[in-house]
Order: C-alpha cells, then sequence, then structure tokens
C-alpha cells in the first residue's frame, strides 16, 4: 500500500512548476559559474580548512561587505545582492548570479565578484581557475568538505558509478538557466536542450587532464557523469518523448531515492534508497523541503522553478559569456527552436546516446548516418548569433571563433602541455585577466 497519494504528490508537482510560468517579456537568464582554487606553485587543489584554506578566503571576503552563510556550524557560503557563492564538495567555488534579462548585468557582477576574491588569492598566492577538471590533484588527495549533507552521499556512492567521487570532488560547470511560459514551452525547450547536451559538452569541453593525465578523448566530465548514478544522471529517461510533461519530470523524482530530505528543522536526514514517493509527503512538506528533493537529481537538464542546463565545462571568462549568450540566443527564440528541432527529429534516446559516445571518441569528426554534427553546430551557432542584440552578439564571437577551427579549450590546451601544464592551463586562470583589466 503506497504511504502517500502519488495522485497529491504529481499534482504538486504540477502546480509547482507552473507557478513559475513566465511571461516571454520578462524571460530572463541566470548562469552559474564553478571554479577551482589552486596553488601557484604547485596547482594543488587548495582544501577547505587551514590557514590558507578555502575557509579563509571566504572569511576574508566578509571584509567586503558579502554576508555569511553557514551549514553545520562551519562557513560554506556568501552572499550579496544578485550573487550567491556556495562551496562544492571538493572545495570548488560556485557563483549564482541571479537570472537578468540583461547578459551585460550578469557580466558586471562576476567581475565585481573576481575583483573581490583576486586581490585575496593574490596574497594568498592561489589562482581561481576555470576548467572542467582538476588539473594537478587526484581524487584521493581531494578531501570533502565538512558538510552533513556530503558525507551522507559520498557513502551513497560507494557502491554506485565508479566516478560518482570524482564528479562531486574534482569536476566543475557553466550552468545557464532558462525560463518557460507554459507546458508546452517547457516541453519543447527541455526536450531540445536533452537533444543539445552532447554538442553543447563538446563545444564547451574544457577538460584536458584526468587524475593528472592527459585525457585522451573527449566530453571528460560527460564520461563522469555517465559512469555516476543511473537513478540521478544522464539523461532523463522519456526526455526526448515530444510530450514529455511535468508530471512525466515527478514521476522521475518520485521513482528514485534522493538519498537525503531535509525536515521543517532544516535537518538532514539519509533516506538511503528510499524512493521519493515513499517520502515525499505533499500534505505538510514545505517548499524549502520539496525544493530540496529536487536538487537532489544532477541530470543533464534539471528541471526546478526554471530548465537548467548543466553540460557545459568550466570555461575562460570570455567562453563563460559565450555560453550564456548561446542559450538564450537559441532558446529564447520559437523560430529557433523549431528549426533545431527539425534537424534532430529522427533523435531517440538511442540515437542521442550514441551520438554521445562518438562524440567522446572522435570530437568534431564525430561521424552518424544521416546527420552532419559540423553543419548542425555551425547552424546552431548562426541561429543563436542571428537572434541576439547587436551588443549580445559580442558575448559569442569568441566562441564562433573557435567552433570555426574546430577546437575545444581541452584541445587548445593539451597542445600546450608539451611546454607546461601552467601554460595549458593559463588561458583558465582567472586573476591574469581581473589584473590585467584593472590596470587597463
Amino acid at each position: 500500500m503506497e504511504r502517500f497519494s502519488i495522485d497529491k504528490q504529481i499534482r504538486y508537482f504540477e502546480d509547482y512548476f507552473k507557478s513559475h510560468h513566465t511571461d516571454e517579456k520578462d524571460f530572463r537568464i541566470g548562469a552559474e559559474f564553478e571554479h577551482f582554487i589552486i596553488y601557484k606553485d604547485t596547482l594543488k587543489a587548495v582544501a577547505y580548512a587551514g590557514e590558507d584554506g578555502v575557509a579563509d578566503t571566504l572569511e576574508k571576503l566578509k571584509e567586503k561587505g558579502w554576508k555569511e552563510s553557514f551549514t553545520d556550524g562551519y562557513l560554506m557560503g556568501l552572499f550579496k545582492k544578485d550573487i550567491n557563492i556556495t562551496l562544492e564538495p571538493g572545495s570548488q567555488f560556485e557563483v549564482s548570479i541571479n537570472p537578468f534579462k540583461a547578459i551585460k548585468n550578469i557580466e558586471d557582477i562576476y567581475l565585481d565578484f573576481l575583483s573581490d576574491i583576486v586581490p585575496i588569492l593574490e596574497e594568498k598566492n592561489q589562482y581561481i581557475t576555470t576548467m572542467g577538471y582538476q588539473p594537478n590533484t587526484k581524487i584521493e588527495e581531494i578531501n570533502f568538505i565538512p558538510k552533513e549533507r556530503y558525507k551522507y552521499m559520498s557513502e551513497y556512492f560507494k557502491d554506485k558509478g565508479v566516478y560518482a567521487h570524482n564528479m562531486m570532488k574534482a569536476t566543475a560547470a557553466l550552468q545557464v538557466a532558462i525560463d518557460y511560459s507554459d507546458e508546452e514551452d517547457f516541453k519543447r525547450k527541455f526536450r531540445l536542450a536533452n537533444l543539445l547536451s552532447p554538442i553543447l559538452s563538446l563545444i564547451f569541453d574544457n577538460s584536458p587532464i584526468f587524475e593528472s593525465e592527459v585525457y585522451p578523448f573527449h566530453i571528460l566530465r560527460t564520461d563522469i557523469w555517465n559512469k555516476c548514478d543511473n537513478d540521478r544522471s544522464k539523461v532523463v529517461t522519456g526526455a526526448l518523448d515530444k510530450d514529455f510533461s511535468y508530471s512525466d519530470y515527478a514521476k522521475y523524482i518520485l521513482n528514485n531515492p534522493p538519498i537525503i530530505v531535509k525536515n521543517s528543522k532544516g535537518e538532514f536526514i539519509f533516506t538511503a534508497d528510499k524512493k521519493a514517493k515513499d517520502i515525499f509527503d505533499p500534505e505538510i512538506s514545505s517548499r524549502e523541503e520539496f525544493e530540496h528533493i529536487l536538487t537532489m537529481f544532477f541530470p543533464d537538464v534539471r528541471v526546478k522553478g526554471f530548465i537548467e542546463i548543466r553540460m557545459m565545462d568550466s570555461v575562460p571568462l570570455n567562453l563563460s559569456l559565450s555560453g550564456v549568450a548561446l542559450i538564450k540566443g537559441t532558446m529564447y527564440s520559437d523560430s529557433n527552436i523549431n528549426t533545431l528541432l527539425e534537424i534532430f527529429k529522427d533523435f531517440d534516446d538511442e540515437k542521442t546516446n550514441l551520438l554521445k559516445k562518438r562524440i567522446m571518441e572522435d570530437g568534431y569528426n564525430a561521424s552518424m548516418e544521416n546527420f552532419n554534427l559540423k553543419d548542425t553546430i555551425d547552424t546552431l551557432i548562426e541561429l543563436a548569433y542571428n537572434q541576439l542584440n547587436d551588443q549580445e552578439k559580442e558575448y559569442l564571437k569568441p566562441l564562433q571563433k573557435l567552433v570555426k577551427i574546430r577546437k575545444t579549450p581541452a584541445m587548445l590546451s593539451k597542445e600546450k602541455m608539451k611546454d607546461s601544464l601552467y601554460e595549458a592551463i593559463k588561458e583558465n586562470i582567472l586573476n591574469d585577466k581581473v589584473l590585467e583589466a584593472k590596470n587597463e
């Protein structure tokens, strides 16, 4: 006998998603930028604790007007108006910027953050970097931050995918969030975002190194996610169906284990293999408890009060803004969505997984019958560019140049590995970009 009414549970999901419908004229775009903090002399990861640790950096940022956020008695984040800093399991810095209509607002807030943190890191002889995977630190050398949630997750993942801990402690991404106007708009955008997932992984591939060795293939983070946990990663089952609905996403969440839930006191409770449908009580659960369950699933494309596109690697500053521009120019145009859905009209789960596999092996040279990867990427870039206004077209140009020569950030880094690891990752070091801008 079911503990809770599945119909009421699904209706709760549907009502939640409907409550976030947004008029097209009010569409905005949000972004999360994830970073590694590493030592200048060794290029090794900086840990949470210690005199020069990440926690100390958070403490020093407080002096610049940032407000504190504590978890389990530890300083785990900071916030200002329109921006939040949180820490990922391996002390990665996640910078989340509230959604805006204009990309310029996101850029300005992000640069303000960098202007605050870079002088602190310079004094500590550390870099803030953008890459998809830790450049010079092996997974066993990275400690989990002292957050109870991650203690439970690390234990749970022990007998799951082989790369679950790599995902948690050693990866970093660029994530972009978009609005939807109604359920039909959601269906089209969610389907297209999942179809584009392998392509976004490729053109933003910035993971040249795995466990301190040159990675011989492409889109490493995709491989890591694929070997993380089948219950909560990869493409959501059924997401490529044209009629994939709010209720379908609800069933995806309800029929899988959230690992941890948050109670009314804000305490985390380990639920192991219990499925969400046996835990979530739509009659008494708070909005915060419900939203926590949504965050415990990490598919390529995730749904909350927005659609979150998650498969781009953390990339250098100019390409980060290209990523935001690409998603905005693509997803906020009905004609662009229609054109791209037509290109992918014959794609299902099997064909999309095959494309992903071919890209892992061959990158831009991946081939599939009746599908031209390079032409599709060119079309995607052109459609997005034409949709953007003149100011925002500028943000897309760095990506246009990279795609034109059929290179990825990871490929460029690998070409420089023969010189030194520093030269290979130099473009990802944000200290230099901020200091250069200040001296101009």
